[in-house]
């Protein structure tokens, strides 16, 4: 039987892996989308939020255990983690440091907050801060997920070529167009897959392969190396993963392996890919279809509409035009409106006579004049747009 996360609950999980989620950036470069909402929990596809790709890839596979790693808007992301993600048997949420308190009031109460904890400078430090739970006993390799990726996985394969290969460290890859390198980390590998180099957002790429930012880290080998790298002081470093951990895995000469990564997968770092990258899922046949997505957003299933090219979870009255578009659940498009090529969140009114072309419509918002384009929420998320 499958569930309503597409997740097959009788399969057999990654035995010795326990999973980090990274959470807890602040999603500044989403401008108004995380406004109100931590960068996680931002809606997407009419389905769900982001944080719910790596979490049903993580029961979809098995993992035995992962932990949560967030600080910004923490209560809300519990809640709902808590809400959808913690009734399967398969894999079990850990929730860091509040974790006692959440088990012992059977959650987050409504109206209570958790306690905040100390600013971390980076992905590094979110695992060093939480390396009471990371590294206890029991497990022997480390997942480290992301929040803000969206793709469809099953881990395991990738968990069996890292225990056959004895790696220290395997990262994701996939090959790419070489002109969009620049805005990832670029792995150059060898003929047997061992990772030579990776750097982080290269000028000048040599490689057209990009690092999926989820990878397997053999637990001892992962704590000599933060040692080594918080040996070095404050300002020593970048407190990074991607900058700081895989680099000097590689220097030193430790065995860091690339696993190919086939399909979509997508990293939603900023407004004009959030916009994107839904649109893109409209394309046929589906880089990922409409059933297999996670399920947490409510109100009604979404559907392909072909007539309309549009992923739908709102009804479309007679006399409004919808075409290319993905309409959230709890929306609402009134009759003699327009929207083309665009993003209409959960709450948010397209008003009759209005036409919204390539943009995006917030959460709770009213359109009442026309928009083009997203200049608006882009100017929001990088300061004001450069005069032509």
């Amino acid at each position: 039987m499958v569930s309503r996360h597409g997740v097959h609950p009788d399969r057999v999980g990654l035995d010795g892996v326990r999973g980090a989620l990274l959470a807890g950036g602040r999603g500044e470069r989403l401008g108004p989308l995380t406004s109100r909402v931590c960068k996680p929990l931002v809606p997407y596809a009419a389905s769900c939020r982001l944080v719910d790709f790596s979490l049903a890839n993580a029961v979809r596979s098995g993992l035995p255990e992962l932990v949560l790693l967030s600080l910004h808007r923490e209560s809300d992301l519990v809640r709902h983690l808590l809400t959808h993600w913690d009734d399967h048997p398969g894999t079990r949420l850990h929730f860091g440091p509040h974790e006692e308190l959440l088990r012992a009031d059977g959650g987050l109460r409504p109206g209570r907050t958790l306690p905040d904890r100390p600013a971390e400078r980076g992905t590094a430090d979110a695992l060093l801060a939480a390396a009471e739970y990371l590294f206890a006993p029991g497990a022997t390799d480390l997942l480290v997920q992301h929040a803000d990726h969206v793709y469809l996985f099953d881990y395991r394969p990738m968990t069996a070529a890292h225990r056959a290969s004895g790696a220290d460290c395997t990262i994701g890859v996939q090959r790419i167009e070489r002109r969009y390198v620049k805005l990832f980390g670029m792995a150059e590998v060898d003929a047997d897959l061992r990772v030579r180099a990776l750097v982080e957002k290269p000028s000048d790429p040599t490689s057209d392969l990009v690092f999926t930012a989820f990878c397997l880290f053999r637990i001892d080998a992962l704590r000599q190396v933060l040692a080594g790298l918080s040996a070095r002081g404050v300002d020593g470093w970048r407190h990074d993963i991607s900058r700081d951990v895989l680099p000097e895995m590689i220097a030193q000469g430790r065995d860091v392996r690339a696993f190919p990564v086939e399909g979509y997968w997508a990293d939603i770092g900023t407004v004009d890919r959030y916009h994107a990258e839904q649109l893109r899922l409209l394309e046929q046949p589906h880089p990922l279809a409409p059933s297999a997505l996670p399920r947490t957003l409510p109100g009604p299933s979404p559907r392909f509409v072909p007539e309309r090219r549009s992923l739908v979870g709102t009804d479309v009255p007679d006399g409004a035009v919808v075409e290319r578009s993905v309409l959230h659940p709890g929306c609402r498009i009134e009759p003699g409106a327009t929207v083309l090529r665009s993003v209409v969140l959960p709450g948010a009114t397209v008003a009759a006579g209005v036409t919204v072309r390539d943009g995006i419509v917030l959460a709770g918002e009213r359109l009442t004049a026309d928009r083009t384009g997203l200049a608006e929420q882009l100017r929001t998320a990088h300061g004001p747009a450069p005069r032509p």
